[in-house]
């Protein structure tokens, strides 16, 4: 058997199954409220994941113009998910995400944040102004209320 080779070859799967896992990393599905992005956050987050999501959403919001909105949906992220990272480190996260898709002119709005991480959030001392709302409904509620009444002034 030729090691060489062999090792070459797993190194290509594993090449390939890096690229998965990083197109995989965080879906984003086109919500029924126009122009605007669902983007679930779940599983276990580390700093590099959380790069690779701020990549992503980023790149497929400057490729797909036509949304306005993104809500970032953190239910599935719970204190055992974070465990590995800091909640300074967090919070800047979500705090450059943020900045970041507002410079490309996308309202970011976040829900579903566990109490228990919400807890530790705030016991770090950490403070982040971000929009939030309990749960995705409440959000596109709260939107598709804003539009109506952009649509009734003309």
């Amino acid at each position: 058997m030729d090691y060489e080779k062999e090792i070459e070859r797993l190194k290509g799967i594993i090449q390939s199954y890096e690229k998965l896992i990083a197109e995989t990393t965080v879906p984003i599905i086109p919500s029924i409220v126009d122009n605007t992005l669902l983007i679930p956050v779940t599983g276990h987050l580390v700093e590099e994941r959380f790069h690779l999501i701020q990549s992503h959403v980023l790149n497929y919001i400057g490729k797909y113009r036509g949304f306005n909105c993104a809500v970032i949906d953190f239910t599935g992220v719970g204190r055992e998910e974070v465990a590995d990272l800091d909640y300074h480190i967090l919070a800047v996260e979500i705090g450059q995400l943020n900045a970041a898709l507002k410079l490309m002119g996308v309202r970011p709005i976040y829900v579903g944040f566990n109490p228990q991480l919400v807890r530790e959030i705030v016991a770090a001392g950490v403070h982040v102004d971000i929009e939030t709302y309990v749960n995705f409904k409440m959000a596109l509620s709260e939107l598709l209320k804003n539009g109506k009444e952009l649509h009734s002034s003309f």
